[in-house]
Formats: structure tokens, C-alpha cells, sequence
């Protein structure tokens, strides 16, 4: 993708890229995101207000990932993920914690439907949209086997 004279101009400077993970509909300005945002002078309620109305249709306390550009003039623009896979495998498995010792000791097992559900819900986010779903089960199966959860075929 070729950017022209006048993109570059127009871009502005980067001051900082900061990564959260903000309970959805639950952001206020208390930590963990006041202290990240107020470091660079960022307007939080603006950030807050933004946040929970973008993710007001997932169920509270849901952990989502943000990505957030802050630039010189105090500006900023951010992008929302959804929750991470280690998350809904939690979740699907009904397990609090994962395996102390992964390999040996297998704390729960999930069939391969579940592993298919998460990747189609994750295959909706901006980074993971260009990936097969093959290949988001594949890397789903090894985040499974490295918190102890099994996949099989059936239960």
C-alpha cells in the first residue's frame, strides 16, 4: 500500500502506543487506566465514555484487549479487541485457574466444536481477520494444551 506526499504530511507524530485490558463497560478513571493515560496527558473520561459505549453490548467484566495511539497534541485513537483465547478457553472449560504443569497434569478437556466457536469469534478481530480458520485452530489448540486443557474430538 503506497502512501503519498500528502498522507505522510497529514500523519501525525506518534507519542505513545499503550496497551490495556479494561473489563468491558467497566472503565473509569481509577487504575489501570487512569496512570497509563494520565502519564501522556489524555483526556480519560473522553477515553472512558468512548470505551463503554463501544463495548456495551458484551457482557460486564468481560476482559477486552485495547490498543490505544496516543500523539503529540493529546489526541488519541484506540481499537478494541475482543477477550483473549486463554479467556474463552476458560470459560468453556468452566475453570478458574489453568494447569500448574501443563502436559502432565490435564485440568480440563474441550471437544473440537468449542475450539471452532472460539476461532470464529476471534477471526472478527482486526488482526486475526486475514488468518484461516485453520490456522486460528491451530493456534488455539496450542494455547489449550499449554494451559492443561485437552481437545478432543468428542466428548
Amino acid at each position: 500500500m503506497a502512501t503519498t506526499l500528502k498522507d505522510a504530511v497529514a500523519r501525525k507524530p506518534v507519542l505513545a502506543t499503550i496497551r490495556l485490558i479494561v473489563p468491558a463497560g467497566a472503565a473509569r478513571p481509577a487504575p489501570p487506566v487512569g496512570p497509563a493515560l494520565g502519564f501522556y496527558r489524555l483526556n480519560l473520561m473522553a477515553f472512558c465514555k468512548d470505551f463503554n459505549a463501544r463495548t456495551q453490548k458484551y457482557k460486564a467484566e468481560t476482559p477486552m484487549q485495547v490498543t490505544l495511539t496516543a500523539y503529540k497534541d493529546s489526541t488519541f485513537e484506540f481499537v478494541v479487541k475482543s477477550p483473549p483465547v486463554s479467556w474463552f478457553l476458560k470459560k468453556a472449560a468452566g475453570i478458574e485457574t489453568a494447569s500448574g504443569r501443563p502436559g502432565h497434569n490435564m485440568v480440563s478437556s474441550l471437544t473440537l466444536r468449542h475450539v471452532y466457536e472460539i476461532a470464529k469469534l476471534k477471526q472478527s478481530d482486526p488482526y486475526c481477520k486475514h488468518m484461516s480458520i485453520e490456522a486460528l485452530c491451530k493456534s488455539i489448540i496450542g494455547t489449550a494444551n499449554s494451559m492443561g486443557i485437552e481437545i478432543v474430538k468428542d466428548l
